[in-house]
């Protein structure tokens, strides 16, 4: 029997309706991207977690995405955002700032589908930079995929069948490898290059201060109150409990009556909709 070529199945399909947006982009093939400067984009994690003879250790691991160089390697004893935080700062000092960084979703990055919307204490200190803060999308570990690569080479390379110490003894592989890593290894995404000739500082420095959170003219400005809540119009809408007492900006969407979008400082971070009453991320 006949079978009819995929492309006419395809437009058949389409003509009835039958494919949906959705489904048609789980069917596109994945294509590796690389961002065409250093600092476009970082990507952060945390490299799971293994034990020490003394305690926990929990590898946080930061990749330029279009060299693949690795900005910080350090073994942590927590994940909270302090610990972070002072990581990043050690980095954004000696690296300067990048345009913007893509984490997984979760403690302490945030995530765009729980109630904070993604806005998180540390992605407040992010964006406060000027960062743009991103999140992988759930269930597409390829979004962070250049991290998720480094990741299975440092548990090959580095920790498999090793016993450690403490964190010292950890930390002190971590420098050794990284050194190879970065400067020593040809890639093999990258032509056979090492990470280190594609890489260079960010123009960026770190300020030695936050900056001020301004808004335009046109904006709608409030202040978020206790329980992350802003009330418009009568209605209470939950933002972030991250936000409680900061200025966040609405503004109106100028095709749909009723409907604004959410921004902190730079960042958009939500929609209300005065119609269903609905916040969304």
């Amino acid at each position: 029997m006949d079978v009819p070529a995929p492309s006419t199945i395809t437009n058949i399909l389409h003509r009835h309706g039958l494919i949906c947006a959705k489904a048609k982009e789980q069917a596109q093939h994945w294509q590796r991207f690389e961002h065409d400067q250093p600092n476009a984009l970082w990507q952060i994690d945390f490299k799971g977690n293994f034990n020490t003879a003394q305690q926990m250790c929990f590898p946080l691991t930061l990749l330029d995405d279009h060299s693949r160089f690795n900005l910080t390697l350090t073994a942590c004893g927590k994940t909270t955002a302090a610990i972070v935080q002072t990581h990043l700062t050690d980095v954004f000092l000696r690296y300067g700032l990048p345009a913007r960084i893509n984490a997984d979703n979760g403690s302490p990055w945030g995530s765009p589908s729980d109630a904070s919307h993604g806005i998180s204490q540390l992605s407040i200190w992010l964006i406060r930079l000027g960062i743009h803060v991103s999140h992988s999308r759930p269930g597409h570990p390829q979004t962070n995929g250049k991290e998720e690569r480094f990741h299975r080479t440092l548990k090959a390379e580095v920790l498999n069948g090793q016993a450690f110490r403490d964190l010292a003894h950890v930390q002190h592989a971590f420098n050794d490898w990284r050194t190879v890593y970065n400067e020593q290894r040809p890639h093999e995404a990258l032509g056979l290059a090492t990470p280190i000739t594609r890489y260079k500082p960010s123009l960026i420095a770190m300020p030695s201060a936050l900056p001020e959170i301004e808004y335009g003219p046109n904006d709608q400005v409030i202040t978020v109150g206790w329980g992350g809540e802003v009330k418009l119009q009568n209605h209470k809408f939950k933002v972030s409990s991250a936000l409680h007492r900061l200025p966040i900006a609405l503004r109106a969407d100028s095709l749909s009556d009723g409907v604004f979008d959410l921004y902190f400082c730079h960042q958009r971070f939500g929609r209300i909709d005065l119609n269903t009453l609905l916040l969304n991320a």
